[in-house]
């Protein structure tokens, strides 16, 4: 299993990515409408305001991925599948610091 040290600064390492592209999206939205009487505009407005929500959703699911990350590592069952209870290799896991599968369980 993983040293302890190793997986709190990987988990640490990945809250903090997820939370600087968080802060960027809140940045981005400058709250200016568009010109309501170009369409182009406001399609083009709307458009980015659904694709920015969708990346907020996925940051934030896995923002949530690291809580569990953290929870597991914190009840001491970090490095182990959430599925079997199988060792997740320190490779899969310094890639995908929240992964909760073997790579074998994913493929299934």
């Amino acid at each position: 299993m993983m040293d302890p040290d190793q997986a709190r600064e990987l988990l640490a390492a990945e809250r903090a990515r997820i939370e600087r592209a968080l802060l960027h999206l809140e940045r981005q939205d400058t709250g200016e409408p568009a010109d309501e009487f170009d369409a182009a505009n406001l399609a083009s407005e709307l458009y980015q305001e659904e694709f920015d929500e969708g990346l907020a959703d996925d940051l934030r699911e896995q923002l949530a991925a690291v809580e569990r990350a953290e929870a597991r590592l914190a009840a001491g069952t970090y490095g182990l599948s959430t599925e079997s209870g199988k060792g997740i290799p320190d490779e899969r896991l310094e890639a995908v610091p929240t992964a909760e599968r073997t790579v074998e369980e994913e493929a299934h």
